[in-house]
This record gives structure tokens, C-alpha cells and sequence, in this order.
């Protein structure tokens, strides 16, 4: 089995994943429906600074860089928040990316199971996440992992 390991992502990194990452996360609202693709971009990037507000800094957020357990090569990256009132306060993660060379190895699971440790660190018990319904490969992934589906949004184009 792949054996990662995390570390807080640093500030070189954040730059580069920041970009890429408005870019993609617009793009996938925009093939879902939920936003019209001429205002996916500035959407993204209007939440984005909403969660992000200090970059790294920004409270709550936890940004991680995912590294080869043995050879310490950057493997990805995953982002999660802490989130919940005081009664059922919980991790919600928001991105999690494996690079595109490195995908079917293991690493986006072993890279979950990293994150349990991290999450139980920050003294939560919980881990919540979004997925895009078109996203097999991390439906997969999330269930092999031991997720289970909460909440089921469904929708039909009548256009």
C-alpha cells in the first residue's frame, strides 16, 4: 500500500495550488449546472476569499501537502476546514488532489487515512466532504475509504 505522509502546506506551494485551484473548482460548477460558465470564474474566486480570507493564515482552514512517505516527493495536496457549531463541530474537507502522474496508486487513499490522524489531532471526530456526482473515481474512493453518502442532491435539465 502507498504510505504518505502531511505536512502544512507552504506558502510557494499555496501560490501555485491557489490559481489552479479557482480555475478547476469553476469549471466544475459550471458543467454541473450550478453556475452559468461566464460567472463560474468570479464565483470561485468571490468563495474562495470568503474561506481564504488570509491565505494560510485563515482560520479553521488546514492546507496540507501530501508527500511520498519514503522519498518525501510531493504527491498532491488536501484541504480541510473546521467547521460546526460548538455541539457537533467537525472537518469539512474542500479539495483533495493527487497529481495526474501519480493517480491509481494508492495515494488518494493512503493520503485519507493520513487526514484522520490530522483531524483527531485538531480534536474533531468527524469527517465530512463534498463530491461532485460525476466524480466516480472519488465516489470510489470516499466509499472504499469507509464514507457514506449523507445527503443525495439530485437534477434534471429541461432545456
Amino acid at each position: 500500500m502507498a504510505d504518505v505522509r502531511l505536512r502544512p502546506m507552504r506558502e510557494d506551494e499555496y501560490s501555485v495550488w491557489y490559481d489552479a485551484a479557482l480555475e478547476t473548482y469553476a469549471k466544475e460548477h459550471a458543467a454541473t449546472g450550478a453556475w452559468p460558465e461566464e460567472e463560474a470564474l468570479e464565483r470561485s474566486r468571490q468563495e474562495f476569499g470568503t474561506l481564504l480570507p488570509q491565505g494560510l493564515a485563515s482560520p479553521g482552514q488546514h492546507l496540507y501537502t501530501i508527500l511520498d512517505q519514503g522519498r518525501g516527493d510531493p504527491l498532491g495536496m488536501v484541504w480541510v476546514a473546521e467547521r460546526g457549531e460548538p455541539d457537533t463541530p467537525h472537518a469539512f474537507v474542500y479539495n483533495i488532489e493527487i497529481r495526474h502522474d501519480q493517480r491509481g496508486q494508492g495515494y488518494g487513499r493512503a493520503a485519507m487515512l493520513a487526514l484522520e490522524q490530522e483531524v483527531r489531532a485538531l480534536g474533531l471526530q468527524r469527517i465530512a466532504l463534498h463530491v461532485f456526482g460525476h466524480n466516480e473515481t472519488a465516489l470510489r474512493l470516499y466509499e472504499r475509504t469507509g464514507y457514506r453518502a449523507t445527503n443525495v442532491l439530485m437534477a434534471k435539465d429541461l432545456g
